[in-house]
């Protein structure tokens, strides 16, 4: 890594240490006014952070159709800036694997921002799985985003959806849509597409996130939200994957 690279990556990372310093104790007084009763809103300032932290890192957000306030959003995955994007627009939860509960830091931030751990690759646990999303889509103020991919992809072709969790909608959840949502990067890689700020399956995440911060300038990210999708008229999890693959393949 180039000098001028390893400042950027020290000044992003100092921003982010100052953000936190800020906004962790606002939002536990938040918590705590909640607690008693005192404040009903949810606390805005995970959303608040995870925006900051797009803009920190480059992320310069252009948002194109209505942002959900419910459902179970669907979008593509391309890298771990996804979550600042779609968190810092919507203030939606995330899916992700359960050992991401016990990382330092992390791990508090997942919880903060009410994330539903899950099991990935176990089929046996599969039916917990669809019990927690769906009792998180029961009782979230905001939308449940999930990346059906399960992995992330360098180029804007769609990777197979997996079905599984499509069953959360399987019977219906009223005033629960299925939302399809679209993350493009493309203008940031150039000819590349989005391969420039994508992680790849053998990257190591710390290098793929140092790469990132060391990245000169900021880079536009284009968030397309598609209208919404009643689960009734797709009956069933493979139909409800292939009728949100279909809309995010439109967007």
């Amino acid at each position: 890594m180039s000098p001028a690279g390893a400042s950027r990556v020290a000044g992003r990372l100092a921003a982010a240490a100052a953000l936190l310093l800020v906004a962790v104790p606002l939002h536990a007084g938040w918590q705590a006014l909640r607690r008693l009763t005192i404040l009903r809103r949810p606390s805005p300032w995970p959303r608040r952070v995870l925006g900051a932290a797009a803009r920190i890192v480059g992320a310069r957000v252009t948002v194109r159709g209505p942002v959900p306030a419910r459902g179970l959003l669907v979008a593509n995955h391309t890298s771990w800036l996804d979550i600042l994007v779609l968190g810092g627009v919507t203030g939606c939860a995330f899916v992700a694997r359960r050992d991401l509960n016990g990382v330092p830091v992390v791990g508090a931030l997942c919880r903060a921002n009410r994330t539903v751990f899950v099991e990935r690759g176990s089929r046996a646990d599969v039916g917990a799985q669809v019990a927690a999303l769906r009792a998180a889509l029961t009782s979230a103020d905001a939308p449940v985003t999930v990346f059906p991919e399960g992995t992330t992809g360098a180029g804007p072709e769609l990777l197979p959806f997996k079905a599984a969790l499509f069953a959360a909608l399987e019977p219906p959840v009223a005033g629960v849509p299925l939302i399809p949502a679209r993350l493009d990067y493309d203008a940031a890689g150039g000819a590349a597409g989005g391969a420039e700020l994508a992680w790849v399956d053998d990257e190591p995440g710390l290098a793929n996130m140092l790469r990132v911060l060391a990245r000169p300038g900021g880079f536009p990210v284009a968030l397309r939200f598609g209208e919404a999708v009643e689960a009734i008229a797709h009956p069933g999890r493979k139909a409800l994957a292939a009728e949100a693959r279909r809309r995010i393949e439109e967007l």
